[in-house]
């Protein structure tokens, strides 16, 4: 038997598991920290907590599985795109790690926005606008900021390319990190020098570009619980490998997961970009091949706030069933789910949460029910902008602590008027980072075969009789966000 190891680097904790070569999982482990704020708009970490933390899961996931360190063929890590780390030329972190929500750097954003162009920008990168979480604001802010240390930065690294050079001594990255980062062109997988010049670094500082599923570097021997000569293959951002986890390697399938935030995957066997500027484009899991990810700040994370605030914390559980009382539609209880505002398709980071139709009948089974149906109808929406960039769908994956929740799923499929499936393997983003480790070593030809091998499907949920329900609560919620989004972010605000 084989084993690959997929380490995801999350952004409050990292998850390690081993999965076989026919993709049962055998062993996980997962080790938390929690990121400091010690003024708005500043997020950091201690790089060293990542690493120590990455040692940790490993060391638990292996040992969980029963097996010994040179039982794993290959090692894979995936995780959070644009928490930046700079290095001295020993590898040594200069600073603690600038961790992708920082916002620090609004003004070098607007200030590269206004050099470069927003179109210019959008056909480097992909993305529909220039963030100060984005790296290269960052930097520009760093060398502002803290020029000494500037000045001794030997690499600019991902969270991923730290392990990874912690793990064999060699600075590499993963293409498919990249897109955000401003400083690398997604139509000819280079950095790009204008804007290197703008920040005042050169190609030398960051580290070697890999294509996904490459096989990037072997182990080294170290204070880490991998065996030295493990091959490390490189892996794309999480909600691409995630992607991938859940079997999304044919046509007509995209993921989605219902997480804290709401996110959307769709691969692409070419460069597209959405002119409407709704959605971004990342790179996907194959060489060559990219993704439209349409994505919201809140979804999960608004059940779980209601239900913590208004319910007494009960278990979700008992939720649902309250939930499932209640008549698709809500008894004309629509919510707009924007409590820390609009992405994607409509976007407006003033925009809040609305509650529209509350009568004196509306319990608190309507408002949980309600919930679930807003986030279905987002869900709905951004499946609609995919459609109309060409995305033929007839089957939606779903991921994330939603996928739990058979009513949830039901709702959802109502809705989209779709099939909804669920994975056996829950930690789809872990695997779909092994399954990039196991062609990278040669066990699988290229990552269909891995995942014919490798995904099984536990449920598929078909629509039902309450999908002719949801027809015009769909257009109120459509029409409410037409009304209402353009409202929020005022001069009067």
């Amino acid at each position: 038997m084989n084993y690959y190891l997929g380490l995801d680097m999350g952004t409050t904790g990292v998850k390690a598991a081993v999965f076989d070569n026919s993709g049962n999982m055998a062993g996980v482990g997962l080790t938390e920290y929690t990121l400091e704020t010690p003024a708005p708009d500043i997020v950091e970490l201690d790089a060293e907590i990542y690493w120590q933390s990455a040692k940790s899961a490993i060391s638990e996931a292996i040992g969980q599985a029963g097996i010994a360190p040179a039982d794993i063929r290959s090692i894979a890590i995936t995780g959070q795109a644009e928490t930046l780390i700079m290095v001295d030329e020993n590898g040594k972190p200069l600073r603690k790690a600038i961790v992708w929500l920082d916002n620090r750097a609004a003004a070098e954003a607007k200030e590269l926005e206004e050099r470069f162009g927003s179109d210019a920008l959008f056909r480097l990168s992909g993305q529909t606008e220039m963030l100060p979480c984005w790296p290269a604001p960052k930097i520009l802010w760093y060398r502002r900021h803290e020029p000494e240390l500037f000045a001794v930065t030997a690499k600019y690294l991902m969270v991923e390319d730290f392990i990874a050079f912690r793990l064999t001594g060699k600075y590499f990255t993963c293409s498919g990190l990249l897109p955000s980062a401003l400083y690398y062109d997604i139509r000819t997988n280079s950095y790009d020098q204008p804007m290197l010049e703008a920040l005042g670094i050169t190609p030398d500082q960051l580290p070697e570009l890999k294509n996904s599923g490459e096989a990037s570097a072997v182990c080294i021997a170290n204070d880490s619980p991998v065996s030295a000569g493990t091959v490390i293959a490189a892996a794309p951002i999480d909600h691409v490998c995630g992607n991938l986890g859940s079997g999304c390697s044919g046509e007509g399938m995209i993921s989605e997961t219902t997480g804290c935030t709401l996110a959307l995957c769709a691969a692409f066997d070419k460069i597209i970009y959405d002119e409407e500027k709704r959605l971004s484009t990342y790179m996907g899991f194959d060489p060559g091949s990219y993704v439209l990810l349409p994505w919201a700040p809140t979804a999960g994370m608004l059940l779980k706030h209601f239900r913590d605030e208004f319910s007494g914390g009960m278990d979700f559980k008992t939720f649902d069933a309250e939930a499932a009382a209640v008549a698709p539609g809500s008894d004309g209880l629509i919510l707009l789910p924007h409590c820390a505002g609009a992405v994607s398709p409509d976007c407006n980071p003033h925009a809040r949460g609305v509650a529209w139709g509350i009568t004196l009948a509306h319990k608190r089974g309507h408002f949980a029910r309600a919930i679930m149906e807003s986030v279905a109808y987002l869900l709905k929406d951004n499946v609609e902008a995919l459609r109309s960039m060409g995305c033929n769908i007839r089957e939606i994956r779903s991921l994330g602590g939603a996928s739990k929740s058979k009513l949830w799923l039901q709702i959802k499929a109502d809705v989209l008027n779709l099939p909804v499936t669920v994975t056996e393997c829950a930690e789809a983003t872990s695997l779909g980072a092994a399954i990039l480790g196991a062609v990278a070593c040669g066990d699988f030809p290229d990552t269909a075969s891995a995942v014919a091998a490798m995904v099984k499907v536990a449920c598929r949920v078909e629509p039902g009789n309450a999908a002719a329900s949801y027809i015009k609560p769909f257009e109120k919620y459509r029409q409410l966000n037409k009304l209402l989004l353009p409202t929020f972010g005022g001069k009067n605000e």
